[in-house]
């Protein structure tokens, strides 16, 4: 519904931000990280944002970037995370020192973040372990097979495993072959070297 707002950044509270867009100043709950990459209030900003609808509730979650707000939605996945849990999670440990404790499996790391405990960030190594280190979405967008490498991580394959897949079947393959039928032979080559057939 919403992509993002771009506009005059009005406060910056502990845990939300406003900005005003045309007339309208919306209250936008922000992890503590997020908050620092903002402009100062009077400073033009652009806020990449989530709703969150209930039947009781409507809440507006806002992020620094697309990569960020993945990392958000993702976390909402993981059993007994909601909105407020990844918002913590997400305000008390950085994205690349996050990213790093999911793929070494740092439980100690992820236990250091205020307010997670073990059995949640075990929860979280399980759920997100290789769907976060990855190409970043413009990187992935502008590689020969960006395409290709997110229909397979949809499919729920470790998405960094899936871009050296597709480098490797795709430096092995005939230059002759192009267009779609380049594209079926990665595609099948890639499933069969990550199922271990």
């Amino acid at each position: 519904m919403f992509n993002s707002l771009r506009g005059t950044i009005t406060e910056k509270l502990a845990d939300s931000l406003r900005i005003e867009t045309g007339g309208v100043e919306w209250d936008i709950s922000c992890p503590a990280l997020d908050m620092e990459a903002f402009p100062e209030p009077g400073g033009e900003g652009r806020v990449f944002t989530w709703l969150y609808h209930r039947e009781d509730q409507m809440k507006l979650f806002g992020f620094s970037g697309e990569r960020r707000r993945t990392t958000f939605l993702e976390l909402l996945k993981v059993e007994g995370v909601g909105p407020k849990g990844a918002l913590r999670i997400m305000g008390g440990i950085g994205q690349d020192d996050l990213e790093a404790a999911l793929e070494n499996e740092d439980i100690g790391r992820l236990e250091a973040v205020p307010g997670l405990g073990k059995k949640t960030a075990q929860k979280m190594i399980l759920a997100l372990r290789g769907k976060l280190a990855a190409v970043s979405p413009a990187a992935e967008a502008a590689s020969p097979y960006g395409e290709l490498a997110a229909a397979l991580a949809e499919m729920g394959y470790d998405r960094k495993r899936v871009v050296e897949a597709l480098a490797k079947a795709d430096a092995e393959l005939d230059v002759s072959v192009k267009g779609a039928e380049r594209e079926q032979l990665l595609f099948k080559r890639v499933i069969v070297s990550l199922s271990g057939a």
